[in-house]
């Protein structure tokens, strides 16, 4: 983590327990709850967008919308990354402290967050009083209707305990949790996004520019385009081998039979090729899970029901991701699982990683890494992704991971909405940016733009640049176009691991997944279980009518390798800011 201080003494006491049992005054209470804001915001939360006096006006009025909640104790869940850790270990006292409602903050695996939401959704049992859940399922939350949106909240049962500093338009990730209805269905925590990563010291090196330039007759530097990705892979892996006495390699993946493959694939992989359609945050009619949508409806994801989840493109993408796993990554990389490859690239000998998580950036600078300088800044720098040769401007180019806070209408009133002002705290202006720094997961405009990040981008690797600049829009979520994420997602893991084993061919596989996906949601249609815009399947057609048609499914191009480019990093980052300037 950038941030490795000791937490305050105040993480020992409990004085919200303490002044309820001794029965004190209501100006005691008070002073208690006033003292606890102080103490947190000059001890914990010191960096922050707002003044002094702004960030206790903030802890007052939490206080305050606390009083008919005082003595609960309410439980939430969310994934295990290090911004949760710091929820957990420090936000959640903090609240406590300064609101007299305690939050029990679990923290379990991404998997077991689906899975109880899941069955909380399915039985109407309350398991958890909030979660934090990917935006990925904001079409499943809005079909099912299941959650109460964060919209209907503000204006019904939650109006008077909804953050009057909230700042909505602050948020860079309301897009991607608010469905066609209109309505924000969740609410952003924390975000990261899927770049391109590279060595930037041996990018610079001018024995290797020159050896590069000489084999493949353009520069090295940032690619473009997979062609270029493919050349880079190649070059370090096959000619140049070896740096510093230590064999190299040009790619990193991983390719275990695993849940955590699917989401090398969910994660917007195909848009990154071009197999979708144009459109952000999402390509609409056809989406990067190939599946098309009409007039909100899920109709198919095989190509003969208009989709493109076997289509041309995801075949390229697919038979690309097997043969540099095999080609250009170290070969114990095939029997990885994602979070076992994830601090590969920190060892100190791949040269790129073409999908490669920001979540990995505070590791990855920790003083003593191979890829880090003495004075502590990196050795590596991250980067927009290339684009496949399907891939059309307007399209987006890949993934944004958008973890948000989820209500359940199976919640118990008093309990969701004394949730809903846990969330609120941790998402609050006195308490983003210093969450920001620990965890790296920015989520309000005004955090990204702070002096504080300012001063922090040096140690980052190009993350505050990336997060600044107008590309950030090209990222984005699993869209609304899935309908049930944890029934379909499911299937993604099980048919790309028979391509990456050669089980079988990478057409075979994504035909047996585009036919899974569509028996799923030919069951959703027949059983006839969502509230609003379920699947109604397409007949079967040709493929040829569909690839006559705009748009997704594409038809197979001639060329799927075209001429290489790239670009320095200087000039990627001249152009962000430029275009910030504009």
């Amino acid at each position: 983590m950038l941030k490795n201080k000791k937490y305050p003494k105040a993480l020992m006491l409990s004085m919200a327990v303490s002044a309820a049992s001794l029965g004190l005054s209501l100006g005691a209470y008070a002073d208690q709850y006033s003292d606890a804001a102080k103490k947190w915001v000059s001890e914990e939360f010191e960096t922050s967008t707002l003044s002094q006096a702004e960030q206790l006006k903030e802890m007052a009025w939490f206080t305050e919308a606390a009083e008919q909640f005082r003595g609960m104790e309410i439980n939430v869940v969310s994934e295990t990354i290090a911004t949760h850790e710091y929820e957990s270990n420090v936000l959640a006292k903090a609240f406590a402290e300064i609101t007299g409602i305690k939050v029990t903050h679990n923290l379990i695996q991404e998997g077991d967050v689906i899975e109880k939401l899941q069955t909380q959704m399915q039985s109407g049992r309350n398991i958890y009083d909030a979660y934090v859940n990917d935006s990925d399922l904001v079409g499943t939350h809005w079909r099912y209707g299941k959650v109460v949106s964060i919209s209907d909240m503000m204006a019904g049962d939650g109006k008077s305990v909804t953050n009057p500093m909230l700042d909505l338009d602050d948020f860079i990730g309301l897009d991607f949790t608010t469905a066609p209805d209109g309505k924000i269905y969740q609410l952003p925590d924390q975000q990261f996004a899927n770049l391109y990563w590279f060595r930037a010291d041996w990018f610079e090196r001018e024995d290797l520019r020159k050896q590069f330039k000489d084999i493949y007759g353009y520069e090295l530097g940032v690619p473009v385009n997979w062609s270029a990705y493919e050349d880079i892979a190649e070059f370090f892996t096959v000619s140049v081998k070896e740096i510093d006495g230590q064999h190299v390699y040009g790619h990193m993946d991983y390719g275990k039979k695993d849940p955590s493959l699917g989401w090398r694939f969910t994660d917007a992989w195909f848009s990154m090729a071009g197999a979708g359609d144009k459109g952000l945050p999402n390509g609409m009619p056809v989406d990067e899970w190939g599946i098309r949508v009409e007039e909100c409806h899920p109709v198919g994801s095989s190509v003969t029901r208009g989709g493109a989840t076997n289509g041309p493109a995801a075949v390229y993408a697919t038979e690309k991701y097997v043969d540099w796993l095999r080609k250009y990554a170290p070969p114990e990389a095939q029997g990885m699982t994602f979070s076992e490859a994830g601090p590969v690239p920190a060892q100190g000998n791949i040269a790129q990683q073409i999908f490669w998580y920001t979540a990995f950036t505070s590791s990855m600078t920790e003083k003593g890494l191979p890829v880090v300088n003495e004075d502590g800044t990196p050795k590596w720098r991250m980067a927009p992704s290339p684009h496949g040769p399907y891939w059309e401007e307007g399209m987006k180019l890949g993934y944004q991971d958008v973890g948000s806070w989820t209500f359940l209408d199976s919640t118990p009133k008093k309990r969701r909405l004394a949730a809903w002002l846990y969330a609120q705290f941790t998402v609050a202006k006195t308490v983003s940016l210093e969450k920001t720094l620990v965890g790296l997961t920015p989520i309000r405009e005004s955090d990204i733009n702070s002096q504080a990040m300012t001063d922090a981008a040096p140690m980052l690797g190009g993350l505050v640049e990336f997060y600044r600049s107008p590309d950030r829009v090209n990222w984005s979520p699993t869209g609304t176009n899935v309908p049930d994420y944890p029934k379909l997602a499911q299937l993604w893991w099980q048919y790309i691991a028979q391509a990456a084993s050669g089980e079988r061919t990478p057409q075979q596989a994504l035909d047996g997944l585009a036919e899974a996906q569509d028996k799923v949601m030919m069951r959703l249609e027949r059983a006839s279980v969502m509230a609003t815009c379920g699947p109604k399947l397409n007949e079967p057609r040709e493929a040829s009518y569909w690839f006559n048609q705009p748009g997704a499914p594409k038809a197979k191009i001639a060329n799927e390798k075209p001429q290489g480019e790239t670009v320095p990093y200087k000039d990627l980052l001249k152009r962000w800011e430029g275009a910030r300037k504009e």
